[in-house]
């Protein structure tokens, strides 16, 4: 079947974005604060004993993360005066209230990321999903104060119709669908597509391809020179995905420092939130779906729109 969420949008071709200031890049931090089950396999980093249950090696692995890591990256984000987007599991919202309490008293960006990171909701039938959904935007909203605006699926896993169903209960974007460098708007009202990235995503740099802290440094350095250097006529966004069992280890928490300082002092790069870009996106960008010069026909049944370019 064809891809109904979004249409084909070459970026040479669509209407310049401006970001406040007149910066070039608009930069975030994807901060994945989440649970897992003890009695689930899940992320692991080590593969023989990633079917067992219980697994203390991969699940203490995990559960760094919100015990030690996340605060050594919260200390790098204060240190370079960044605030975070943050991708919550509702379940870590619950458990974890010293994190939260944190947040707020930085004025985090809180991005519901389901349930937990072992339960996905690919496969769900429509009515379990909108079920699933309100419960997960009910508890972020009460244990964080904030009703999310944004959305990204545990492991970026959604159905056919989350979107939509987002769309209902007043989710204005979604971090799921990782082909851009830019936001744009999906064929459902209301929604756009926020960069994120798996390519400049902790897991996959230092877990799955090995990478050192100085390689890591380098990678991000690379990655905003480029976007800036191609941003002269069109803002770009840039994303920095961390997970606090991997980049708050001690070894490398120092090279993440270092990436966020040399982001903090590049010029044109505006340091904001997920939920900023959204809202700027939305404010200044016109109204045609797929970031590019379209109109949106009638709605077809499933809720999402097709586009006729203009």
């Amino acid at each position: 079947m064809d891809n109904q969420l979004y249409d084909y949008s070459p970026i040479v071709d669509r209407e310049p974005i401006h970001w406040p200031g007149g910066a070039r890049v608009a930069f975030y931090v994807g901060l994945n604060i989440e649970h897992y089950r003890i009695d689930r396999p899940s992320t692991s980093t080590f593969a023989g004993t990633a079917e067992l249950t219980p697994d203390p090696l991969n699940y203490g692995w995990r559960d760094y993360g919100p015990r030690v890591g996340v605060w050594r990256l919260i200390d790098s984000l204060d240190r370079h005066g960044m605030r975070a987007s943050v991708l919550l599991n509702s379940d870590a919202g619950e458990r974890y209230p010293r994190i939260v309490e944190a947040g707020r008293e930085r004025n985090w960006a809180w991005l519901a990321h389901g349930k937990n990171n072992s339960l996905f909701q690919a496969g769900m039938g429509v009515e379990e999903e909108r079920a699933y959904l309100t419960d997960v935007v009910a508890s972020i909203e009460r244990t964080t104060g904030q009703r999310p605006r944004g959305w990204m699926g545990p492991a970026l896993t959604e159905t056919f119709h989350t979107p939509r169903l987002l769309a209902e209960l007043g989710l204005s974007y979604v971090l799921d669908w990782t082909n851009d460098d830019q936001p744009y708007r999906l064929n459902v009202p209301g929604m756009l597509s926020v960069p994120y990235s798996v390519e400049l995503n902790d897991i996959g740099l230092f877990v799955s391809k090995g990478l050192t802290g100085p390689d890591f440094v380098q990678v991000v350095k690379d990655q905003l020179d480029r976007l800036h250097a191609d941003s002269a006529d069109s803002g770009r966004v840039m994303t920095l995905a961390l997970h606090p069992f991997v980049t708050g280890q001690p070894f490398r928490a120092t090279y993440v420092d270092q990436a966020l300082e040399y982001v903090a002092a590049h010029p044109g790069v505006w340091l904001t939130t997920s939920d900023e870009i959204a809202d700027h996106y939305a404010r200044t960008v016109g109204t045609g779906s797929g970031g590019g010069p379209s109109g949106v026909s009638d709605s077809d049944g499933s809720g999402v729109r097709s586009a006729e370019t203009r």
